[in-house]
């Protein structure tokens, strides 16, 4: 069984950086891609970046473009989100989720064209806090 654990999250302030992390068991091959989303309190489950299982290729929403970056060690089966320059409207509950084998393309999953319950996602994590102070 597929499983995706989260740490990283914390308090930090506007400006600083954090890296959270996603560690994946029970893959089969390497094809999935992961995808990090978040949710705001009294706001929808939003699509924020995706690495994508043949080429590795990154996507971001604008709102975090140039910000953060989403990186993979397939060894390690882990995934990271370097967050930098954190903003207050950063704060959020962070989810790992894995779509394996991939169906989903990553540029629809960081426009949130998916929506609940899966959001094309076929497993997720239970979340790590972030929060940036102003």
């Amino acid at each position: 069984e597929v499983q995706l654990v989260e740490s990283g999250g914390g308090l930090v302030q506007a400006g600083g950086s954090l890296i959270l992390s996603c560690a994946a068991s029970g893959f089969t091959d390497d094809d999935y891609a992961i995808a990090w989303f978040r949710r705001a309190p009294g706001k929808e489950r939003e699509g924020v970046s995706c690495i994508g299982s043949s080429d590795a290729t990154t996507y971001y929403a604008d709102s975090v473009k140039g910000r953060f970056t989403i990186s993979r060690d397939n060894a390690k089966n882990t995934v990271y989100l370097q967050m930098n320059s954190l903003k207050p409207e950063d704060t959020a509950d962070y989810y790992c989720a894995a779509s394996t084998p991939q169906t989903v393309h990553c540029a629809v999953v960081v426009k949130s064209l998916l929506g609940p319950p899966d959001y094309g996602m076929d497993y997720w994590g239970k979340g790590t806090l972030v929060t940036v102070s102003s």
